[in-house]
C-alpha cells in the first residue's frame, strides 16, 4: 500500500486527508493520472513529495511510502 496525504483543497475534493492506493510500486506521473481520474482533481500544478523529498513525474513510488500532494499557494 501507498500511503497519500492530500492538503489544502484537496481535502474538500476527494473528501479524506489520506488515501491508500493498492499498487506495489508505480511512477509520480502513473499515480497522479490514476487519482485524477478517480476523483477528478486537476494535477498539472500539485508538488508531489515521496517519503519528505520534492518528486519528478518519472520517479518511482513504492508500497509503503508516503506521498504528499501540495496544491500551490496564492496570496500575498
Amino acid at each position: 500500500m501507498i500511503n497519500v496525504l492530500c492538503f489544502a483543497h484537496l481535502k474538500e475534493q476527494i473528501g479524506k486527508e489520506q488515501l491508500e492506493v493498492a499498487h506495489e510500486k508505480l511512477t509520480v506521473k502513473q499515480l497522479l493520472n490514476e487519482l485524477q481520474e478517480k476523483y477528478a482533481i486537476q494535477t498539472d500544478a500539485l508538488i508531489v513529495a515521496v517519503n519528505e523529498e520534492y518528486a519528478d513525474p518519472e520517479d518511482l513510488i513504492q508500497s509503503g511510502d508516503t506521498v504528499a500532494l501540495i496544491p500551490p499557494v496564492s496570496g500575498g
